[in-house]
């Protein structure tokens, strides 16, 4: 097998001229043979028994071409692109026949998408600004709060009504027009008052009520309720309320600090939260600079990107995303139906984002070559160190699954990334400048981050509910 020649047909598009000698399409004719023998009748053979010369005789010498083509078709091919030195970058291959032959073998022709020539200039003279961070106490003390909080305990009260904040077990039974609809009923729900869970009305009439009352809660559904059937409508929750319980916060002090951390006093336990919160606000300042530096580069780079390459990303991009959305407890399609979306819709609204993503790239590994960013092995071993401590797997099975030339790109692309940041001009300023902070607000609304964050939680939420009340 051989390559004859390339050349550009199409912009990112390169027609592939491939030679299969003749010794190499008669082996791939008795692998078709071998392949197809047990289902072919000749007459005077029992099934499958037919030698092969017997069939190409009965059926013409062809018979086997086509699945001897199949056969050698892909190592043709994969041995073609490493020849010509192109990267691949779509599985959508197109071909053309041009001969096949038993005496002279087989030639074709394919056409494949490559990785584009990025050009791009400017990278050394970009600007950002990078937010000087600080720790207060009073965030802090926030820290501290939330850690009492999940160290709180539950106490049942049972001298008064129920108020705002509390949590209440009930049991309750909605009703439209007289008749229970479904979904409507649950028994022993923990309902936190005030919390929103229920819709407008419903929280708010249990605040009052004491400890084995039964009462009415009116209310009506919103007009962009879920439920087509109940939106709009009036409805009538027949509740009872069977326990009231408060948080019971632990004393802040000393003990505290020993209960919950591995420090012996309050103060100590501040000093290592102020520590490692200044460490994070550092990290996510230095994570905005290099996004500012990115965007500039997508700005900057020179590229025709092929839309495989953004379909691609998008892709990932979607697979990222339903793990997220594992982590919470939901599936994607669960997302999908709670949003009222698709996944077409989904994926086009990825778009502008997968393609800045994908040029960001481009130029990053186009600085890698201009500026000769190497890696060494030693750095490659370490990322393999690191790959394996993050996937709780040994070296050798990351190794096995990663090839080594796309960790020596992602580390080369890393590389190229600090290059820029070390001849950028970084600003340390005490708030964003007017501009900078139109181009967080547009980012953060072209990606929809705050929304899917969101309505991820708020899913999440709604499934775990109708999990609680099919128990």
């Amino acid at each position: 097998m051989s390559l004859k020649g390339f050349k550009e047909v199409k912009t990112n598009r390169y027609e592939l001229e491939i030679s299969v000698d003749a010794e190499t399409f008669g082996k791939a004719i008795d692998s078709a043979y071998r392949m197809n023998v047990k289902k072919i009748n000749v007459p005077g053979f029992r099934k499958g028994k037919a030698p092969k010369s017997i069939i190409e005789k009965y059926y013409g010498e062809s018979v086997f071409y086509e699945d001897a083509l199949n056969v050698l078709y892909p190592d043709a091919v994969e041995s073609a692109i490493e020849e010509s030195g192109l990267e691949f970058v779509d599985d959508k291959i197109d071909f053309d026949l041009v001969s096949m032959d038993r005496e002279k073998g087989v030639e074709f022709k394919v056409v494949i998408t490559v990785k584009p020539e990025a050009k791009i200039s400017g990278y050394k003279d970009l600007k950002a600004e990078r937010l000087i961070v600080e720790v207060t106490d009073e965030e802090v003390d926030g820290e501290i709060n939330r850690m009492a909080e999940r160290n709180s305990r539950l106490v049942t009260v049972e001298d008064r009504a129920a108020k705002d904040g509390d949590i209440t077990v009930i049991d309750f039974e909605g009703f439209v027009d007289g008749t229970a609809f479904d979904g409507g009923k649950s028994e022993g729900f923990s309902l936190t008052l005030g919390s929103g869970q229920f819709i407008p009305g419903f929280e708010d009439q249990i605040i009052g009520h004491n400890t084995g009352d039964e009462f009415d809660v009116n209310v009506t559904f919103p007009e962009e309720y879920q439920a087509e059937e109940l939106k709009g409508k009036a409805a009538v929750f027949k509740v009872k309320l069977h326990e009231i319980k408060v948080r019971e916060l632990p004393v802040i002090d000393d003990e505290f600090a020993k209960d919950v951390s591995e420090f012996d006093t309050l103060e100590e336990l501040k000093s290592d939260i102020k520590t490692k919160n200044l460490q994070a606000k550092n990290n996510s300042a230095d994570k905005d600079v290099e996004s500012q530096l990115i965007e500039q580069l997508v700005e900057l780079v020179e590229v025709e990107v092929p839309q495989a390459m953004v379909d691609r990303r998008v892709e990932q991009s979607v697979q990222d995303f339903a793990y997220r959305l594992s982590m919470q407890g939901m599936d994607i399609n669960t997302y999908m139906q709670y949003t009222g979306s698709s996944m077409d819709d989904f994926k086009k609204n990825m778009q502008p984002q997968a393609l800045n993503q994908v040029k960001a790239r481009l130029a990053l590994e186009q600085i890698v070559k201009s500026e000769n960013i190497t890696v060494s092995e030693e750095e490659i071993a370490q990322e393999y160190e690191k790959l394996a401590e993050q996937y709780g797997l040994e070296v050798d099975k990351i190794k096995a699954s990663i090839p080594e030339k796309d960790v020596f790109a992602d580390k080369a692309v890393d590389k190229a990334v600090e290059f820029v940041k070390e001849n950028a001009k970084i600003s340390d300023v005490k708030e964003r400048s007017a501009k900078e902070e139109a181009k967080a607000e547009k980012k953060e609304a072209s990606e929809g981050a705050k929304k899917t964050k969101k309505t991820a939680k708020a899913a999440a939420k709604t499934t775990k509910k109708a999990e609680k009340d099919a128990e």
